[in-house]
């Protein structure tokens, strides 16, 4: 019985797919793990949309524009910008850097004007009373051992934009938790470090109480509190530069077409008196082309690698402090003319 059980094959039932019995039992098998309501795959209902308000709504409808006790105009550079009047700007006047409706003075396209007349006494009483009175040696030699050197972290670089706005909140910012700040300045405002300190003394209400060829440092005052610090709103971008008269004419003032020409082609043949880097140190530049001058008519300046912007930029500093006449810019080389009225006093000399 047994070895018929194990020779038999194995057969499975097999089931009729027409037998009425079997669909029903599938039906209500089926039925009995669906949830009681009907949920289609996609809802015919969608979600109620909110409706858009195409009216731009202010977080703070009691805003404000800031106001600043500030005595001067604001700009974005005090150091460095022309005294020449713009004849056009790159974009609207009415883009102001600082924000629409933040501060409450209007732009005019170099500067925010002061919407009143400073009182000179009341500023002058003003700086001295924070200034308080004045340090000692012993004091002097102690802040600047402490700020003088390359490591310290009070310290803010001065590039070729100058003494610029948003400088003034860093200074500031500095003297919450410090004496004094330690500026170090390096390209073109380099050449006129005179100019630097003055703007940096009057915007800042401070004193320079050290000076090393391009470092300084910068003292707050025996009674300066940072919490009645001035207001000094931020400048959000830096404002396109406006478009100056053209700096070289075509024929120098004085001179015919071919004089200038023999000029420039005298100077670009010339051997240069120096040569200037990029974001260096020109402390000595005015002095080398005032010496230059006392032999030489026409000088040329080497500005290989320091960019046409700031070719131009030097041209200009040097044309109001050396006096000179700028007749030519040209692959990075500065030509330089010290004027006929010098030219004919030294000739009626000898």
């Amino acid at each position: 019985m047994l070895k018929l059980i194990l020779s038999s094959p194995h057969k499975t039932p097999t089931l009729n797919p027409n037998n009425p019995l079997l669909f029903l039992s599938r039906l209500l098998t089926q039925s009995s793990h669906l949830p009681s309501d009907y949920d289609p795959p996609f809802s015919p209902a969608s979600k109620p949309q909110t409706p858009k308000n195409n009216t731009i709504l202010n977080a703070d409808p009691t805003h404000q524009p800031l106001k600043s006790d500030l005595p001067f105009d604001f700009s974005y550079s005090y150091s460095e910008t022309p005294s020449a009047e713009p004849i056009s700007f790159r974009e609207s006047p009415k883009f102001s850097p600082f924000g629409p409706g933040r501060i409450d003075r209007k732009w005019t396209g170099t500067a925010a004007p002061a919407q009143q007349e400073p009182d000179l006494n009341r500023l002058a009483e003003q700086r001295k009373r924070v200034l308080g009175d004045p340090l000692t040696e012993e004091e002097v030699a102690e802040l600047v051992e402490r700020y003088r050197h390359s490591d310290c972290s009070r310290q803010i670089n001065l590039g070729k934009g100058g003494v610029t706005h948003n400088m003034l909140d860093d200074i500031h910012n500095h003297w919450k938790r410090a004496e004094a700040v330690r500026i170090k300045c390096l390209g073109v405002p380099t050449l006129d470090m005179d100019n630097v300190c003055f703007h940096l003394e009057d915007k800042s209400g401070g004193a320079i109480i050290y000076r090393h060829i391009n470092v300084l440092i910068l003292y707050r005052g025996r009674n300066y509190d940072p919490k009645n610090r001035p207001v000094i709103p931020v400048m959000l971008w830096k404002p396109y530069p406006p478009i100056y008269p053209k700096l070289v004419k075509n024929v120098a003032d004085g001179l015919t077409f071919e004089e200038t020409k023999e000029l420039r082609n005298r100077g670009l043949n010339s051997l240069p008196i120096m040569k200037l880097t990029r974001n260096g140190v020109y402390v000595n530049v005015v002095e080398s082309v005032k010496e230059a001058f006392m032999t030489e008519e026409v000088v040329r300046l080497d500005c290989t690698h320091v960019g046409t912007s700031d070719c131009k930029r030097i041209g200009v500093k040097l044309r109001d402090l050396v006096p000179c006449i700028p007749i030519l810019f040209k692959d990075e080389q500065i030509i330089l003319w010290r004027g006929k009225q010098d030219h004919e006093q030294d000739s009626q000399v000898q």
